[in-house]
């Protein structure tokens, strides 16, 4: 591992990584998150009961939008033009939400950034839309699960 430290300028002070001379191909990046929460709180989501409108749908849009946005909100990350973004929800049908956000991108720079941006987006809209109901929800356990492509190739959570 390179312990290079490529976030500082001549002058030690925070500068964004100049990926001019790196070449394009393609990155993609898997993140997780789970939102614990009571039984019946997942069940109403899973029914579409909850009065602020469809929980599941309306927060995978905001993981694709968070996922674009991701430069705007992290100062040193560099804006992408993503190819895909994928949001997936699980459930372990007793009181626990699992997200799974997938962002592809052929670039010079990777995506994991926007993967686990998009998961705690989603997450937070989740909690959003049902903290009326349950607002003992916990957001938690955001990992980066698989990512390919760029200098340290392919890596998966162990």
């Amino acid at each position: 591992m390179n312990n290079e430290l490529t976030h500082f300028n001549e002058q030690e002070r925070a500068k964004m990584v100049d990926v001019t001379d790196k070449k394009v191909n393609y990155r993609m990046a898997t993140a997780q998150a789970t939102v614990k929460m009571t039984k019946e709180t997942l069940q109403r989501i899973k029914a579409g009961q909850v009065k602020k409108g469809d929980v599941l749908a309306v927060a995978q849009v905001a993981g694709i939008m968070a996922a674009k946005k991701t430069s705007e909100l992290i100062p040193m990350c560099h804006l992408l033009l993503l190819s895909g973004v994928d949001i997936l929800f699980t459930d372990n049908e007793v009181d626990t939400l699992t997200i799974q956000a997938t962002v592809k991108v052929n670039g010079q720079t990777g995506v994991e950034m926007e993967a686990l941006t998009a998961c705690q987006i989603t997450a937070l809209t989740v909690y959003d839309m049902c903290k009326a109901m349950d607002k003992g929800m916990v957001i938690t356990d955001c990992h980066l699960v698989e990512k390919i492509g760029g200098k340290s190739g392919h890596y998966t959570k162990q």
